[in-house]
């Protein structure tokens, strides 16, 4: 089992930026993939970006690739994402998810395993 916790949403305005970071405990960080996926109020939670257990293959909804920059650090047992250049339509609940493997269904929340409770992002114009 993966514990899972998010941190790092708040309140920002467009424009602006922030690092949102998800904290793992339990199975080894460093054997599992990792991603993002958002879920807006009356929308269904959207894939954002995933991550290989090595950090070194990276996925983006094509939408925000350019802005959102998926990262881990294996030693510290944490992914980021580092959101710039905000828009009110960013406004969601971020997730962050954990799996053993990215598996061809990554962009659906079917493809993970793990969950954590998600973190607030809200974007003012």
């Amino acid at each position: 089992q993966v514990q899972l916790a998010e941190s790092g949403g708040g309140l920002v305005q467009a424009g602006g930026s922030l690092r949102l970071s998800c904290a793992a405990s339990g199975r080894t960080f460093s054997s599992i993939g990792m991603g993002w996926f958002r879920q807006a109020p009356g929308k269904e939670r959207d894939f954002v970006a995933a991550i290989n257990s090595g950090g070194t293959t990276r996925y983006y909804t094509d939408s925000l690739k350019g802005r959102f920059t998926i990262s881990r650090d294996n030693a510290k047992n944490t992914m980021y994402m580092q959101m710039n250049s905000l828009k009110p339509e960013d406004t969601a609940v971020y997730y962050c998810a954990g799996n053993p493997h990215i598996d061809g269904d990554y962009r659906a929340t079917t493809g993970w395993n793990y969950w954590g409770q998600g973190t607030q992002v809200t974007v003012s114009s």
